[in-house]
Order: C-alpha cells, then structure tokens, then sequence
C-alpha cells in the first residue's frame, strides 16, 4: 500500500512517521509514503498556492492549478479517465480532507486497506487549508471527500495522519497480531472474523460495530480497586458473555447512536434492555 500526502506543509509529518507501528511498517516495506509539498507546483516568485474567494467573504482559498499539476506528477487523471482506464486506475482512490466531507468510520478504514470489495493499492490525500479547497478539485478528481470529525482544524494535515494510521494498521501483517485489528472498539461481527485465538477458545466477542469493553492487567488489586473476578476463573463462556456486557454497557453510555447500525444477537437485545432497566 502506497499513500501520497499533497499538503503546504510538508515538514509536519516528520516525527510522525518515525515511531511505533508505523515506523515499523515502513521499515519493512508494508507501506510508503510519499508527501508532496503542494508549493513546488506553483510557477510565480512568492509560490502561490491560494487565492480570495469568488463572491467575497473572509479567507483565502487553495487554487486548482497547483493540485492539479501535483496530482498529475502523481499519475492521477481526471475521475472520468480512471473510471475507464483498468485495474492500475481502479486500485487508486483520491480523498480531499476537509470539515465538509463524509465521518471517517473504521468501515472506511477497512474499505481503503483493501479488506472490502475494492483491491487497493494506493490511497492520494488532499490535505485541505484556508477556507478550503477549490470545489472543482473535488469534482474532477477525488473519489470522496472524508471529515476525522465534527469539528473544524486549521488545515488536513492532522486529518490525513489519523487517515494513514487507521488505514495502515489494518493492512495484513502490519500489527503483529492479526486478531487485534478485529477484536477492538467498532470492528466486526463475529461472522466476518476470519483470526482465531491460538490454544485457547476464543474468549473475545467481535464488536460488531460497538464499543471495544474495557481491559484489565496485573496486578489484580489496583487504588482500592480489584479486577472482575471473571476474568481471573479460565472460563471462557462467562468471560465471553462479560465482556460482550460490558460492550454493550460502555456503547449505551458513551456512544448510543451507534447501536442503531450494531450488528445485535438475540442475546445482546435481552442484555441491552437489561441494562436499561437497571439505568431507570
């Protein structure tokens, strides 16, 4: 997996690739990345990349001419031409970050690290600034448009980093535990787990959209506070059904619009009202 950054501010992702996984992941060759400093396709002395808005108001703009040379050194035609131009077009996807675009969700993440029905290859991230990008960029060449969140930030910098992060950890052999990138917070349902615990049954519960449940770690007795005895007995069965509970519990109480898109059991339904009667 290749993705290519096209920013003005090339210089803030140099820390960022240099620890943990990442770094890792690009030691061995499982990803790279290109950044591209958006200034370097302008053609004037003060290397313009912005301009004011059509029809007034506050700010400045990112002119199309400087992207479009940019995604062009890329290899990256207009959308009508890669939609006709065979698999090398297809494995390719363009995403504009900015506050105007579609929530990033996990599913996006495991779409774009190649896990959906797409094979991808390479991911081109246009990382917005000013009062945004101009709209014709968008129309000619990005494949989608992605928000992080429901919140504005001085430019996509920050967005497109957390767009690799999320991506790359779910790329085969990246993590070094392929399981982790599907028991945890709004991963899959059981039914799409493909990994299996070794020597043990597995004693984890697919999240099926849900919040990941909460972890414990020695030493047993902590601030006054103990770990669950259950999971401390070796059984599985209880430890599963605790901790698809406690999934349920968190969701409930931090994040309740997303059981509506939960891929909920019989089970979880008698236990998510459990849990609201207690709660009356």
């Amino acid at each position: 997996m290749r993705f290519e950054i096209v920013t003005i501010f090339p210089g803030f992702f140099a820390g960022i690739f240099e620890n943990g996984i990442l770094r890792r992941a690009l030691a061995e060759g499982l990803v790279t990345v290109g950044v591209h400093d958006l200034r370097t396709f302008t053609h004037d002395r003060h290397r313009t990349v912005d301009d004011r808005p059509f029809g007034g108001g506050e700010g400045m703009v990112l002119k199309a001419e400087p992207l479009a040379e940019a995604l062009d050194l890329l290899g990256i035609k207009p959308k009508t031409e890669r939609e006709s131009g065979g698999d090398a077009a297809a494995g390719t996807r363009v995403i504009l970050l900015s506050a105007q675009g579609r929530r990033f969700t996990q599913a996006m993440a495991r779409e774009l690290a190649g896990l959906g029905s797409a094979k991808l290859d390479r991911v081109v991230l246009i990382c917005g600034r000013y009062e945004g990008v101009d709209e014709r960029v968008n129309e000619l060449y990005c494949n989608m448009e992605l928000s992080i969140g429901d919140y504005v930030l001085s430019g996509g910098e920050l967005a497109a980093a957390v767009v690799v992060d999320a991506v790359m950890r779910l790329i085969p052999g990246v993590l070094g535990n392929e399981a982790s990138g599907e028991f945890e917070s709004f991963g899959v349902a059981d039914a799409e787990i493909t990994s299996d615990t070794e020597g043990v049954p597995r004693s984890q519960h697919g999240a099926g959209g849900l919040l990941d449940y909460p972890h414990y770690t020695r030493p047993a007795e902590f601030g006054g506070l103990r770990a669950p005895e259950v999971l401390m007995n070796g059984d599985h069965q209880q430890i599963r059904r605790w901790r698809r509970e406690q999934q349920l519990r968190k969701t409930l109480a931090n994040r309740p619009d997303l059981l509506e898109g939960a891929a909920l059991s019989a089970e979880d339904r008698r236990l998510l009202e459990a849990i609201r009667r207690e709660a009356r």
